[in-house]
């Protein structure tokens, strides 16, 4: 069996995929604290911010936490080189677009906490979108098997 050919990764590459993991866990560690909340942390919460939380479906929190670990792992398997990356991010990406779906099309947190509620989700689901085509990127040029 022949040996396989090694192709260099570049150092940017390096740079990509430890940004990724650091925002990734920037995402775990907001829904721990979501999750985590006591109702003190909730009575705090502005009137608006309080409802969206009273009637959040489970389903929409259960959308948020594969986002966030989904994300975590395609980055993780990016550090690992492994083409599996895109597949977690894919599904990170498509959990994403199921929660804020909800938020702002269904719940229409926008209407109720403010136009700039937009803007930060659409930072996620643009970051969601580079990852998938990163990953995709890499395994093209060799870089991740």
């Amino acid at each position: 069996m022949a040996d396989a050919v090694q192709v260099k990764v570049p150092t940017w590459f390096w740079v990509v995929a430890v940004l990724a993991l650091l925002w990734e866990l920037m995402g775990v560690a907001a829904y721990v604290s979501d999750v985590t909340m006591t109702q003190a942390d909730l009575a705090a919460l502005p009137e608006g911010q309080r409802q969206l939380y009273a009637t959040m479906p489970p389903w929409v929190t259960a959308a948020y936490a594969i986002a966030v670990f989904g994300g975590a792992l395609g980055a993780m398997a990016l550090l690992m080189r492994r083409n599996w990356a895109r597949m977690l991010f894919i599904i990170s990406m498509i959990a994403v677009i199921c929660q804020f779906g909800w938020s702002f099309g269904i719940a229409r947190a926008h209407e109720i906490v403010g136009a700039n509620a937009l803007l930060f989700p659409a930072l996620i689901v643009l970051i969601a979108i580079a990852l998938v085509w990163f990953s995709g990127m890499s395994t093209r040029r060799g870089w991740l098997r």
